[in-house]
């Protein structure tokens, strides 16, 4: 899982992550939303007609709080992938910085900064690790911020059952879901708002320590660079 030998510059990462953190809060706002219509639909009861679903290819028109739920579920989504491409871009940087401080090859290939948010079990772990060793490359000897795994484990809850970040049913049953049982949709939803809010803060924390060790090497370089026109003025 080495990457190449080449290493990329050292670039400042405050501007992608003030966009990631933004980024994440409109997720949380999005799925906010959701959890309020997963909560007007179980107050609501199901309609006397039942189910969207009739059984035997038959389906019922939707309600208007029904129809607001597919909605709001689908600008969610949207912020969703909008969310993960914004994070992405921030990882990207991070993870070529920490390269560059480092003079390591990362431990997993490029490939997996997507591959391993998406392939089964390797997801467990890899986007954590990805994490981990940005930080311990960015800050060597630094013990790794607790935020970190209450970000992976809210995340963790959110993305497993099939009840938060990736929905085994389509949004009609979901809807359906949320009449019958409403209890697992909130604690899902609850997840994932915890695992952005974390994010952001895993997101803030790890670009401070980038940020200060960037700001040390260019102190450095400035400081080096006065003593050499110091030494050639005197010579």
């Amino acid at each position: 899982m080495n990457g190449h030998t080449t290493h990329p510059p050292l670039r400042p990462v405050r501007g992608t992550a003030r966009v990631a953190v933004v980024a994440l809060a409109l997720a949380a706002v999005a799925w906010a939303a959701r959890a309020v219509w997963h909560t007007r639909l179980a107050v609501a009861g199901m309609p006397a007609a039942g189910p969207m679903d009739q059984g035997g290819g038959q389906h019922r028109p939707p309600t208007a709080l029904e129809d607001g739920y597919h909605i709001v579920s689908s600008l969610g989504d949207a912020v969703t992938v909008l969310c993960a491409a914004m994070f992405l871009n921030w990882l990207w940087r991070v993870r070529d910085n920490a390269r560059a401080f480092s003079g390591e090859r990362p431990r997993y290939i490029w490939p997996w900064m997507y591959l391993g948010w998406i392939v089964p079990i390797m997801n467990l772990w890899v986007p954590r690790g990805l994490v981990v060793d940005i930080h311990r490359a960015s800050a060597p000897g630094e013990r790794l911020p607790g935020v970190v795994n209450w970000w992976w484990g809210l995340w963790l809850a959110g993305m497993l059952g099939g009840a938060g970040l990736i929905y085994a049913d389509d949004t009609d049953d979901v809807i359906g879901r949320a009449y019958t049982d409403v209890g697992l949709l909130l604690a899902a939803d609850a997840a994932v708002i915890g695992a952005a809010v974390a994010c952001a803060l895993v997101v803030r924390t790890l670009t401070k320590v980038q940020q200060d060790r960037l700001d040390r090497t260019a102190r450095d370089e400035s400081a080096g660079a006065s003593e050499s026109a110091d030494v050639a003025a005197r010579g």
